[in-house]
């Protein structure tokens, strides 16, 4: 069982989030990038550096992950390809991508993107505040105590 962190647009509270749960619950948590990340050195902590590109985290996660693992990703089409595999995927606003939800959220995505493209939509997702870092929290707590039992 281990957390993968798709780190590139992790915000930071949810990383510190993350790092805390898994010295509390001796979880092995992967931080996956393109750049180097400023994360603690601890014996169940790794950073896996990947090179530039569109998607090569993504990929990377993809490829490594484990039927056992959480997967924590802003990134639609990963968490789609995750929730397919079985394996359970979280956003950084505490929401579980699921078989019944993934599809819609990757159909609202597309259409967004369309609307960004003719430029009838700007700007993104709400300021992540308190009530996201608490969701967050509550939902990996969720998950590791149903995991870890």
């Amino acid at each position: 069982m281990t957390i993968w962190i798709d780190a590139d647009a992790c915000p930071v509270p949810v990383r510190e989030i993350v790092i805390r749960a898994s010295e509390r619950t001796s979880t092995p948590l992967i931080f996956v990038a393109n750049s180097t990340l400023p994360v603690p050195r601890r014996a169940l902590i790794k950073t896996v550096q990947v090179a530039q590109g569109f998607d090569v985290a993504d990929n990377y996660i993809s490829q490594h992950v484990g039927k056992s693992d959480l997967v924590v990703t802003q990134d639609i089409p990963l968490a789609a390809e995750i929730v397919e595999k079985g394996i359970t995927a979280l956003n950084p606003r505490g929401e579980l991508y699921t078989a019944e939800n993934i599809r819609q959220r990757l159909a609202m995505r597309n259409f967004a993107q369309e609307m960004r493209d003719i430029g009838q939509m700007t700007g993104g997702q709400s300021k992540f505040a308190d009530k996201e870092k608490q969701a967050f929290a509550n939902a990996l707590d969720r998950w590791l105590q149903k995991n870890k039992a």
